[in-house]
């Protein structure tokens, strides 16, 4: 899959308390991407387009377990590249899924409104004004075949996992 957007930059240590604010949770699914980053961006998710790239630092993601990869998905981001990534908010990245790769060297290789060329199969990622192309980590085949089939949820349901209660 290839994916073309605009890059937004944000620092180390972004927190899913920062991603995806603790009072969104009582808020109807819908309503909560527009509140994406507010306390350190505020307005931003007025500014983005469907298709526009998160560009980070180390250990975007950490923080707790709350959905903030669905939250960037349903705003209509296109990926995540990351100098690292927290594990578990990684894992939520594949289950909703959500695309984001670990790029070394990402967070230099952008300013913020470049625009970033990523082929997601073989994890490289171009910076379209400077040519500059970088290798990130690809994902292991059982993850891809998670991602391929919409998410750990439609994988179990075509593998027929999930019985007939499941809500």
């Amino acid at each position: 899959m290839k994916i073309t957007g605009r890059v937004w930059k944000f620092e180390a240590n972004i927190n899913t308390d920062v991603i995806m604010p603790g009072f969104t949770q009582l808020l109807p699914p819908a309503e909560r991407p527009q509140h994406a980053f507010s306390p350190n961006r505020p307005g931003w998710t007025k500014l983005v387009q469907i298709g526009d790239i998160i560009v980070a630092d180390k250990n975007f993601g950490t923080g707790s377990s709350r959905p903030a990869a669905r939250v960037l998905k349903d705003l209509g981001i296109g990926c995540l590249l990351a100098e690292s990534i927290n594990g578990l908010f990684f894992r939520n990245c594949v289950n909703e899924p959500f695309h984001a790769l670990e790029v070394v060297g990402v967070i230099d290789a952008f300013q913020e409104g470049d625009v970033a060329e990523v082929d997601f199969d073989k994890a490289t990622v171009t910076n379209t004004r400077t040519g500059q192309v970088l290798q990130g980590q690809v994902w292991p085949e059982a993850l891809l075949k998670i991602l391929n089939a919409g998410g750990i949820m439609s994988l179990l349901e075509s593998e027929g996992l999930l019985g007939d209660d499941y809500i």
